[in-house]
């Protein structure tokens, strides 16, 4: 009888220390998992500022009568594409942030466009609500890659942690999953070709 009763009590300590275990494991990726979601509500943050500044940018722009067209409408376009693509703290697939990153490389893109061809137009660049504009957004810019440089150290955190072992086990039982990363752009290895 007292056998089983120490059986007993060793089998409900077992218990005890697993469900404790578990729970700080629990804890510590519910933690991590918060600073993720933090992390995406303050580079959408970003990515909204730049997508606010572009309407005044491209007013301002648009005041010069003979301002390429084209190039405002891809712009607008740009940025309506850009804006429909969300990043969403419970949905960061891979694919998912390379969906977003690819809205967000497109608008970056046309934006480039939009600057390089400012260039022929002197009186436009010396504007000073376009100079304080161009300003802004390069602020936003530098922005948006800080942003994004934390939100990676983020989520290396806590892949690495639900990742590593035995918290693998909890995080599958509890249904953490790994997060994707922002990365380079394609062909960003190769320098840009400069023309005279």
């Amino acid at each position: 009888m007292k056998k089983t009763w120490i059986i007993l009590l060793a089998i409900v300590g077992v218990i005890f220390f697993a469900f404790a275990y578990g729970s700080s494991k629990y804890n510590q990726m519910v933690t991590l998992d918060e600073g993720v979601e933090k992390m995406v509500g303050d580079l959408n943050s970003a990515y909204q500022r730049r997508a606010d500044l572009i309407p005044n940018l491209v007013n301002t722009v648009k005041g010069y009568a003979d301002f390429e067209q084209q190039t405002l409408t891809g712009v607008i376009e740009a940025r309506s594409k850009a804006t429909a693509v969300q990043l969403n703290a419970n949905d960061l697939t891979p694919e998912k942030v390379a969906q977003f990153q690819e809205a967000q490389q497109g608008l970056s893109s046309a934006l480039s466009r939009l600057l390089v061809t400012v260039e022929r137009y002197p009186d436009l660049k010396a504007n000073q609500n376009f100079l304080q504009l161009q300003a802004q957004l390069e602020g936003t810019e530098n922005r948006i890659n800080v942003e994004r440089r934390k939100f990676n150290e983020t989520v290396q955190a806590y892949n690495g942690y639900i990742r590593k072992f035995p918290n693998t086990i909890f995080a599958g039982f509890f249904g953490f999953d790994r997060k994707g990363y922002f990365e380079g752009q394609a062909g960003v290895e190769n320098a840009p070709e400069v023309k005279f």
